[in-house]
């Protein structure tokens, strides 16, 4: 991947006119989404549940409430603040606003009305051409591209994988869930942490010495793109 020229992209820039909201109430959170309701409820993962929602105002949005059960998961939920107040661009799933109390840790995050590229590869009535796939991986190393390369300080992301990718109402891909990245130290290539990605997809070095560098993000986007080509599971 090339490193871009510095200074503000036009894929960056375009990240300006999304609105954004002040920080959100437990209580805004359950009208939101009528008190939780199973009808709203988009998906489970390990970390917490996703539910769609419309916010007061009439904005469209998915929430992703966490799991409060889980220490681990409470101090990842800080580690996606830090992560997403300093990321901006297209490709990324773009935070709304926030919500912290003693009940609940959620993102409101820009709704992704075409899903995720996982549901896109394995489910029957769902077809992705040649051309739309290529696109779709485009914008997947594009975004990966900025946060390695965006900052002074580059961003791991540490769990790419097609569950991880949305696509908007116009197939364009965004990577979201920024729950284990690692902010690297502007003097190191790669740091050293608790492995919590996803087998199948992590790097070797990562997965059995729990190595972090943007090599490893590299790693996990060709096991993407072949498995996106293929439509054969990584962890299978």
């Amino acid at each position: 991947m090339k490193r871009q020229k510095k200074g503000k992209s036009k894929d960056v820039e375009k990240v300006q006119e999304i609105r954004t909201h002040q920080l959100v109430s437990y209580h805004e959170i359950q009208l939101a989404t009528n008190n939780f309701d199973e009808s709203n409820l988009i998906g489970v993962g390990g970390s917490g549940s996703v539910y769609k929602g419309t916010l007061s105002g009439g904005t469209l949005v998915a929430i992703k409430v966490l799991d409060l059960q889980s220490e681990e998961v409470c101090k990842r939920f800080d580690t996606e603040c830090e992560v997403m107040r300093n990321v901006r661009h297209r490709n990324l799933v773009p935070v709304i606003t926030t919500c912290s109390t003693d009940y609940i840790r959620a993102f409101v995050l820009q709704y992704m009305s075409n899903g995720s590229l996982e549901n896109w590869l394995y489910r029957e009535e769902s077809n992705l051409n040649l051309l739309q796939r290529v696109t779709i991986m485009l914008d997947v190393a594009v975004a990966i591209e900025y946060l390695h390369h965006g900052h002074n300080t580059p961003i791991v992301h540490c769990d790419l994988k097609p569950a991880n990718v949305l696509l908007d109402e116009d197939m364009v891909a965004h990577v979201g869930d920024f729950g284990i990245p690692k902010i690297l130290a502007i003097s190191k290539s790669m740091a050293y942490t608790e492995t919590l990605g996803t087998l199948g997809y992590i790097a070797p070095e990562y997965g059995s010495e729990g190595i972090v560098s943007a090599s490893g993000d590299v790693y996990s986007y060709g096991i993407m793109l072949m498995e996106i080509l293929t439509k054969k599971k990584a962890n299978r």
